[in-house]
């Protein structure tokens, strides 16, 4: 009995055209008592009407299957990014129909007038997509998708409730991070700004030994080498590999203030992402470093395939602090990690030069 009156009422819709059709026959009921010619035409029009709702109602609730709809959303999003969902639809009645549908999307988008339409012939497949922009990591849970069905007729409506209540998890920007991985291995950085120069330094990984020429550096002459050969002879280096890449990022309230959208710590979360996978498809190593009031998280830099997977799940949970920088206990307690760190990049946010300055000569101290 339950299932009858949620099949019979509860899913049931009164159309657009019914509201119509019955204020017609009303004002013609009107009109009947003070002009006799129109008869008994309120009374015909009437059980017309009533016949066609009736035959509306067979034609929706013949079929318990008159559609099939299928939501497809990713295993997860990506943060500030715009994410692809589809709905598909298939009409399983034999006649045309015209469909309504609303998509119950997490509350964190505030979105109050999704809805789509579409008209689908007997047998016909259609294909919806639409994109949402997540604007905070954590957990957004998916309702159910509404599928309000007419006939031609049009009188009123069925409601399909179709899915189930599905929790997805909005990580980092994975996107960007996809993008920017494959311009490193196409070496398409040029594309954007980023420009490679031979650098001419003093790296510890030895290359090889060579003849001097004009421009090399006379500080790195290999007098042996010199000596046995009779000729001027050079050592010439090569950057290193697999260097000991960290990003620091300071979750402190400062990086709580919001740049369209998203927040300066989300903005910092995604630029690390980016730099640690550039890192590791660049053969370095890539390790991550959250602080606050004291030093948060700390990911030791690796080169194994599962690293980036590992640092995103730190990086998804990662919370604004209340309080301020803690630089010094910082410094004390990842001591050990810098000891063979050749870059650390820090990100945060400074409002004023003096933060700056104390932040440098706190850095020079400890160097």
């Amino acid at each position: 009995m339950k299932n009858l009156f949620r099949k019979y009422y509860t899913d049931l819709f009164l159309g657009k055209r019914l509201f119509i059709s019955s204020g017609v026959c009303v004002t013609l009921f009107l009109f009947s008592f003070f002009m006799p010619f129109f008869g008994d035409l309120p009374y015909m029009l009437f059980g017309i009407l009533l016949i066609l709702v009736i035959l509306d109602l067979f034609l929706l609730y013949r079929n318990n299957r008159g559609v099939f709809l299928r939501r497809d959303v990713p295993e997860r999003l990506s943060n500030g990014d715009d994410n692809e969902l589809k709905i598909y639809i298939e009409n399983f009645y034999p006649f045309q129909i015209s469909v309504g549908i609303i998509d119950e999307i997490p509350f964190q988008f505030q979105k109050r007038d999704l809805w789509f339409t579409a008209n689908l012939l007997s047998r016909e497949q259609k294909l919806i997509t639409y994109t949402l922009r997540p604007t905070k990591r954590g957990e957004y849970n998916f309702g159910l998708t509404r599928l309000y069905v007419q006939s031609p007729l049009a009188l009123i409506s069925r409601r399909f409730s179709v899915g189930e209540d599905k929790g997805v998890p909005v990580y980092p920007s994975f996107l960007k991070l996809r993008q920017y991985e494959l311009m490193a291995v196409s070496n398409c950085l040029t594309d954007i700004g980023i420009k490679k120069m031979r650098r001419i330094g003093h790296s510890m990984e030895f290359d090889q030994v060579k003849n001097y020429v004009a421009g090399d550096d006379y500080r790195t002459v290999n007098w042996k080498a010199t000596a046995r050969k009779g000729d001027l002879m050079v050592n010439s280096f090569t950057d290193e590999k697999a260097q000991h890449i960290y990003c620091v990022i300071d979750k402190s309230r400062a990086m709580k203030m919001p740049f369209e959208g998203l927040s300066l710590l989300d903005y910092a979360i995604n630029a690390s992402l980016i730099l640690s996978s550039v890192a590791l498809v660049k053969q370095d190593k890539a390790g991550l470093i959250t602080i606050a009031e004291k030093t948060g998280s700390l990911v030791p830099a690796d080169r194994r395939p599962t690293q980036l997977n590992k640092i995103m799940e730190v990086l998804y949970k990662r919370e604004n602090s209340l309080f301020g920088n803690g630089y010094g206990g910082f410094i004390y307690q990842c001591e050990g990690c810098f000891k063979t760190t050749k870059f650390g990049g820090i990100l945060y946010q400074f409002r004023k030069h003096v933060g700056i300055r104390k932040a440098i000569t706190l850095f020079k101290t400890h160097s």
